[in-house]
């Protein structure tokens, strides 16, 4: 980890640095922020140790929005201060309390992490860029409450969008390809994951398609058919769906000579419904949906505890500040009942792997291999898509055999799991890393460009 130093404000000196002596071999005649560079002057003081002092005109000239902690990033003639973090998101209110509505606290806690990772984070949207001066009306949360600020353009773009609607939106692409392009800031957690992309691109890597369930898009009534005879349940699940939205457990019983159904209906409630037929199943459950827009999954017998409820777990993968993937957080997620999911909105709950494993052994086993599958699983993801990837996470299963599959890979990871009290460090880690990731990539951008754009 590299040292982070505070800012500190000269009223006397004009156009000047100050920085400790140990940095006075660097021949430095530049001072940049965001992507403002300006010509100044610097001396040094040897009782500095993790300070800096910049005079006022300087923080102006810059728009530097606070007196906040710094990475030194020295390249040829300049010291770059930062990084300037932007985040990219839309659906901004017009109420200085809740800029972006529910979310506005999520980016709040993520903004408080910059005085422990070093750097300066703000928000902003399309419509807040001034492509003309080159400068951004954004928000910062400072001291209890969100202030609009005037800054220059990010070091690096940490997208949040909040859905594939937004994202596909044409003005919000453009935004993305200038910044990229005319300004080379990189974006990282460019997009939405496709489930059937996703999928196919797993399966070629030998590495990892052992976790991968049998899949197939747009299934035909054989293939459901042929399925149900080979695992006895099967899912379907929309190929662009999140949040366990429209997804349907289909069991054959043979004894009966039916087919059962579990799904989340659109109050909210979770239904069990039995059909004659297929046919019968689509023609009253499937009506407003196109079968050719779904996936079918395998079913796969969980791992169970309480009254036999199952349990999957979600992994958040994130990268840290040497761009290396680590697990920032684990936890077991456990059905409702009668879901057809674990998600918490179905009525799924949260438990630490303490609760699910009471024998240590059995824990730590299960820790190993699903922390194992997740690093191996994120590493190949990024290796096969496109754009700058910081953060992962996983809905992952062990059968009874003790097996790991791997459900979904969310670019855009919910945070429902941090509801668990015992959770507050890993929620803490997840942010921590993300900004640290950011800092990786204004780096590279800096002294490695040739890397970065290659």
């Amino acid at each position: 980890m590299s040292v982070i130093y505070s800012i500190e404000l000269s009223a006397k000196a004009w156009n000047t640095v100050i920085l400790p002596s140990r940095f006075q071999h660097q021949n430095l005649s530049h001072l940049a922020f965001g992507t403002l560079n300006v010509p100044c002057q610097f001396t040094f003081e040897p009782s500095l140790k993790q300070t800096i002092i910049l005079s006022e005109d300087l923080i102006k000239e810059l728009k530097i929005p606070y007196l906040g902690k710094t990475h030194l990033i020295f390249s040829e003639d300049t010291l770059y201060l930062g990084p300037l973090v932007g985040i990219f998101t839309a659906g901004f209110t017009q109420s200085l309390l809740r800029p972006v509505g529910e979310r506005s606290l999520l980016f709040a806690k993520l903004m408080a992490m910059d005085s422990s990772t070093g750097g300066f984070v703000f928000l902003f949207g399309a419509h807040h860029i001034d492509w003309d001066l080159g400068k951004i009306s954004g928000y910062i949360y400072r001291e209890g409450g969100w202030k609009k600020v005037v800054v220059p353009f990010p070091n690096v773009v940490y997208d949040r969008l909040p859905n594939r609607k937004t994202e596909n939106h044409t003005a919000i692409k453009r935004v993305k390809e200038r910044l990229q392009k005319d300004y080379s800031i990189p974006w990282f957690n460019p997009g939405f994951f496709n489930k059937w992309d996703i999928h196919q691109l797993l399966s070629k890597d030998e590495s990892v398609n052992r976790y991968l369930p049998e899949t197939h898009l747009s299934p035909t009534y054989d293939q459901i058919e042929q399925m149900l005879a080979t695992y006895k349940s099967v899912y379907l699940k929309p190929a662009n769906g999140s949040l366990g939205l429209g997804v349907f457990k289909l069991i054959y019983s043979r004894e009966e000579e039916v087919y059962y159904s579990r799904h989340r209906d659109d109050n909210h409630q979770n239904r069990l419904r039995k059909y004659s037929s297929l046919e019968h199943f689509f023609k009253h459950s499937f009506k407003n949906r196109k079968l050719e827009d779904y996936l079918i999954q395998q079913g796969i017998r969980l791992l169970r505890i309480n009254n036999n409820q199952p349990v999957d777990f979600r992994l958040h993968a994130n990268k840290n500040q040497d761009g290396q993937w680590k697990i920032a957080a684990l936890a077991g997620k456990v059905a409702g009942k009668g879901s057809v999911t674990t998600h918490l909105k179905s009525g799924g709950t949260v438990k630490t792997l303490d609760e699910i494993f009471e024998d240590q052994r059995d824990r730590l086993s299960a820790m190993d291999r699903l922390t194992k599958a997740a690093i191996l699983l994120s590493e190949a993801i990024d290796s096969h898509v496109d754009g700058y990837i910081g953060e992962i996470g996983f809905d992952l299963g062990i059968d009874l055999n003790g097996q790991v599959w791997i459900f979904e890979a969310n670019s855009k990871p919910g945070r429902s799991i941090f509801s668990h009290p015992q959770l507050k460090n890993e929620d803490h880690l997840t942010k921590k890393l993300s900004l640290e990731y950011a800092l990786y990539l204004t780096e590279k951008t800096i002294k490695s460009p040739e890397e970065m754009w290659q």
